[in-house]
């Protein structure tokens, strides 16, 4: 365990064989935050001062992805990081804890909340649904063998591309910070991370198989937040999933995209703070 600078820890444990890497802060109940497909703890870094105030945070770098390197042949699907959450959970002697998930672990959360009656509440950010078709056409090509070959080959020289990819993520691409960009290359260009997002993609139609028989399962209270203008994950596709979920409701952020944890990030952070109130009362 180590102490950074601004008092958060950072810790590594190991679960059944396999390192977890994440970042602890504050105190108070209990709170998970996990990232989406391309992401990690640096995420987060918008909101986690504000949710430390109040609760124990953790920030999670699923394995395969963030700072937590794994081997290339590691089951990096929805279905087997939530296993390992749950996993993660017991040995951590956490209790019930509240959850906030983003696109791919948003999906992940559901998930594990299906699995797992320790998820007291979620907050999903734009969560990976059955209802959304967006991008189904790109991860269909790449779970092919010509999609495959490619990303393996232009991942390594992708840099000057990502700051365009990142500002299609946002509403308005002006408000991409300062070091936001290389946060998330440093990330991308880990040895053999090509490979744990190739795993990922090629699990990515039973998973979302798994997620429709999930969702009705899910009893936490929960709260979907969507920027408007979203384009990785349909807006739309939020009205079924709150039908399907019990004690489910919806936030929108005006002109925000599929980060609003890091576009907006005061609104995001007041919205998650006042649903936490709300759900412990």
């Amino acid at each position: 365990m180590e102490i950074e600078n601004n008092g958060t820890q950072s810790c590594e444990i190991e679960v059944n064989g396999e390192q977890f890497r994440y970042l602890q802060s504050g105190s108070g109940p209990p709170l998970l935050l996990l990232h989406g497909l391309l992401g990690g703890s640096f995420c987060w870094r918008f909101n986690i001062a504000a949710f430390s105030q109040r609760h124990t945070v953790l920030t999670l770098d699923f394995p395969g992805f963030g700072e937590c390197d794994v081997p290339r042949q590691t089951d990096c699907s929805m279905e087997a990081q939530a296993l390992r959450l749950s996993y993660l959970l017991e040995k951590l002697e956490l209790g019930s804890v509240d959850v906030v998930g983003s696109s791919w672990g948003g999906a992940v959360a559901i998930l594990l909340a299906a699995r797992s009656r320790k998820v007291r509440s979620m907050t999903l950010a734009a969560p990976v649904n059955p209802w959304s078709d967006f991008g189904a056409g790109r991860i269909a090509f790449l779970n092919g063998r010509l999609g495959k070959t490619l990303l393996r080959l232009a991942m390594p020289v992708s840099r000057p591309l990502h700051l365009t990819a990142l500002q299609r993520m946002y509403g308005d691409p002006r408000r991409v910070s300062p070091g936001t960009v290389d946060g998330y290359s440093s990330r991308l260009l880990r040895p053999g991370r090509v490979h744990n997002i190739l795993n990922t993609l090629s699990h990515w139609e039973k998973d979302i198989t798994a997620l429709r028989k999930a969702i009705p399962q899910v009893k936490a209270r929960s709260l979907l937040i969507w920027g408007t203008r979203d384009g990785a994950v349909d807006l739309r596709s939020s009205e079924p999933l709150m039908r399907a979920m019990p004690e489910c409701d919806r936030a929108l952020i005006e002109g925000a995209g599929h980060l609003p944890f890091e576009e907006t990030p005061e609104e995001f952070n007041r919205l998650v703070l006042n649903f936490l109130a709300r759900a412990k009362a």
